[in-house]
């Protein structure tokens, strides 16, 4: 099959066409090979042998006048018969010859009368259907009814059905086999930017491998930006920690007033506050250790008893304990985040935790401002506050929400964020990892 790999889309297409085209040949060839092969029965080309013989003899001997009423009176429900001056156009599709030759084996009168035997169109029935010539060179049609053409009938239908039928599976094969790469490509490209660059493997058609091709260049590319990125902040970061280090000694063995001491330890606090947060948000979006088995329950209780003590507003509702399979120090960094911000914006922290199936869900609610509806998305991305919306004069770089998004999006999960009917925001963390 590795020749089919030196065959562009183009190449493919026209070999469908041409297989097709032979298929429809062959069979339609073997269709009319077999109709004029086909022959009844001798009772039944015996009898309407019979037929034929019987009206022509008759309608011959009628006066013009009154044939087409005697045509209709020789006609039986499994034999039909008309009259014309002028022959009319063949009814027919195919014909018959083998048949014709049956039938005049036995009445040979019916070769002097210019026998025609034709099976009709699908659309009339698909019956026997022809015609005789009598000597004033009016003509006598007729048409039998029943199921004596059945199997032919049959394989006319095998025959009309064949190629579309082989095109469809041809089609669905080489097409599928065409997608594959594009697929796996789709794939790859839902994942850029978020794991590691993994080169994929150049398969498929020429202008699929190119595309694969540029498609691992790109990718590397945007790896190496990315890292780069992250090397640079998290490095920018680590040299800030040392002078705000230097400044804080300075300003605790100088005189400063008491008052102005605690403000400019304050912003120094709060510059090393935004610094962390920086490193934990580059962090987080690098690859992590596997999962563990940890239990949610208890974390989310020592959460909520860690805001307690601190003398925040902070509550607890669930199971004693619920293990599930996640990044201990992720997650506890994300849940903290949104313990930290609930305290923050809405003065208290609800957090409910409970087994859905084989997930788990954890909810972090306050009683805040909550977000503006059409700002939800924009909480979750990376330096974007909302002051306005739920508190002012706030520590923070916006990278809260965005660190929890990443966290969870590491263990497979969902963050869902929605404002409460009676007044507050609910961020529902949902991991799909929960252990019997």
């Amino acid at each position: 099959m590795k020749w089919l790999s030196r065959v562009g889309l183009g190449g493919r297409l026209l070999a469908i066409m041409v297989i097709v085209i032979a298929i429809d040949f062959l069979a339609n060839t073997v269709l009319f090979d077999r109709a004029s092969d086909f022959a009844l029965r001798n009772d039944d080309a015996e009898r309407m042998a019979e037929h034929l013989v019987i009206s022509y003899r008759v309608i011959e001997r009628t006066p013009s006048q009154e044939r087409n009423a005697v045509a209709h009176e020789l006609s039986t429900d499994r034999f039909a018969s008309t009259w014309s001056r002028t022959r009319p156009r063949d009814v027919g599709t195919l014909d018959l010859a083998t048949l014709r030759r049956q039938v005049l084996a036995f009445e040979p009168e019916l070769a002097t009368a210019n026998l025609h035997l034709q099976l009709a169109g699908l659309s009339s029935g698909g019956n026997i259907a022809g015609s005789m010539t009598l000597p004033d060179k009016s003509v006598i049609t007729f048409r039998t009814y029943g199921r004596v053409a059945w199997t032919l009938n049959l394989g006319r239908l095998i025959g009309l059905m064949l190629p579309s039928a082989v095109l469809i599976v041809l089609a669905w094969l080489m097409f599928r086999a065409t997608l594959s790469p594009l697929r796996m490509l789709v794939r790859a490209t839902s994942e850029v930017g978020a794991t590691s660059a993994r080169p994929l493997e150049e398969k498929g058609q020429a202008e699929v491998r190119h595309l694969i091709r540029a498609f691992n260049a790109m990718q590397e590319r945007i790896h190496q930006l990315l890292a780069s990125g992250s090397q640079t902040l998290l490095a920018i970061g680590h040299d800030l920690r040392t002078p705000l280090a230097r400044l804080q000694l300075r300003i605790d063995d100088a005189s400063i007033e008491p008052r102005l001491h605690a403000e400019i330890t304050q912003d120094i606090n709060e510059m090393r506050d935004l610094l962390q947060s920086l490193q934990t948000f580059v962090e987080a979006g690098e690859d992590a250790p596997p999962g563990q088995r940890i239990d949610i329950a208890a974390m989310a209780q020592t959460m909520a008893d860690n805001a307690r003590d601190r003398g925040g507003q902070a509550s607890y509702r669930g199971p004693q304990h619920l293990e599930a399979t996640a990044r201990p120090v992720s997650l506890r960094r994300a849940l903290s985040n949104l313990v930290e911000n609930a305290l923050a914006y809405g003065g208290n922290a609800r957090i409910d935790v409970r087994r859905d199936g084989a997930a788990v869900e954890i909810a972090v609610e306050d009683d805040g401002p909550g977000i503006p509806e059409d700002r939800m998305g924009d909480v979750l991305r990376p330096f974007i506050r909302l002051d306005g919306a739920r508190a002012r004069n706030t520590a923070g770089m916006g990278l809260g929400l965005p660190i929890v998004e990443r966290a969870v999006q590491a263990e497979g999960g969902t963050l869902t964020l929605a404002n409460r009917p009676q007044g507050g925001l609910r961020v529902t963390i949902r991991l799909p990892h929960a252990l019997a």
